[in-house]
């Protein structure tokens, strides 16, 4: 029992260290094939504490893949910007992760 709950410690650690990346370390996905326009999303109704994140798409590796908007946690004195993708100088797409701007 001891392993085990060593083990999941561990993969906790790994996976909060994985989230709390610093800027710099990010990697970017720069591919060939444009994203679709975005879906039509119907936007729920205002939630104190917290704003909508739009749907974007995601690169899978093969294609791309809707993921449907949510609800993220307000950040006082921040705007969300969400995900998106930008055109690169050299004609590809690449990936813009959300983040807090402020």
């Amino acid at each position: 029992m001891a392993l085990r709950n060593r083990m999941l410690l561990a993969a906790l650690t790994l996976s909060t260290a994985a989230v709390s990346l610093p800027t710099a370390a990010r990697t970017y996905v720069d591919i060939e094939i444009a994203p679709p326009p975005a879906q039509v999303e119907i936007v729920p109704g205002p939630r104190p504490g917290y704003v909508w994140g739009p749907g974007y798409w995601r690169w899978n590796g093969h294609k791309h893949i809707w993921v449907r908007g949510g609800w993220i946690h307000e950040r006082h004195g921040r705007r969300w910007e969400p995900q998106h993708w930008v055109r690169t100088p050299n004609g590809r797409w690449r990936f813009v992760e959300g983040r807090w701007v402020r």
